[in-house]
């Protein structure tokens, strides 16, 4: 899943917060390496994309896409579910959008000299740009035209947004079937965490 998913599915814990937002950018074992909660935010993060890349509905919207795609349409599908998230937000939270944006985004940037290095300059493009034009299919092309750059080997993302258009409503009823299945996912390892 993209930083959108994750971040919802923390809650309203920012240590966990802070740990599910970086998942992307630490590797390998975790051992001593950050504060507890904040370890098991990560931790958190790596269930929550082996869940979704194991789950027959995100499987199924994978392969609802071009195979000229190949390899990249699971990163497609992370950004276009989070497309659809924001779309839908008051269904799966309370808090306004703009009011999550801003409490995590202080609550990340509160904590940023826990984040890895390489992450630390990313955020004001997060916060500005990427996650607010999240909700557009406009925002969502300018997302994969800046991966696209990112990644040093050719690529055929930039411009793969054609396929949200192309495959919209399939791709929203998988989304719609597959989140309260992530929820209950994310539900029960929160509580074995604690126990």
């Amino acid at each position: 899943m993209n930083f959108l998913f994750h971040m919802l599915l923390s809650g309203d814990d920012d240590q966990l917060l802070i740990g599910n937002f970086m998942g992307d950018f630490v590797k390998g074992s975790l051992r001593d390496r950050f504060p507890p909660r904040i370890r098991q935010g990560v931790q958190l993060h790596r269930w929550i994309d082996s869940f979704a890349e194991q789950h027959r509905l995100f499987r199924q919207s994978r392969y609802s896409l071009s195979p000229q795609y190949g390899l990249y349409r699971g990163i497609m599908v992370d950004l276009f579910y989070d497309y659809f998230l924001v779309n839908s937000w008051s269904a799966w939270t309370d808090e306004p959008f703009g009011a999550f944006l801003v409490r995590t985004r202080t609550v990340i940037e509160g904590n940023q000299q826990t984040l890895p290095p390489e992450l630390q300059p990313l955020l004001a493009v997060i916060f500005n740009e990427l996650l607010p034009s999240y909700g557009t299919r406009e925002g969502i092309g300018r997302a994969f035209a800046r991966m696209s750059r990112r990644i040093a080997r050719p690529n055929p993302l930039n411009g793969c947004e054609i396929e949200l258009s192309l495959h919209h409503a399939t791709l929203q009823q998988d989304f719609q079937a597959f989140t309260p299945d992530l929820f209950s996912f994310v539900d029960q390892q929160l509580r074995s965490m604690r126990d």
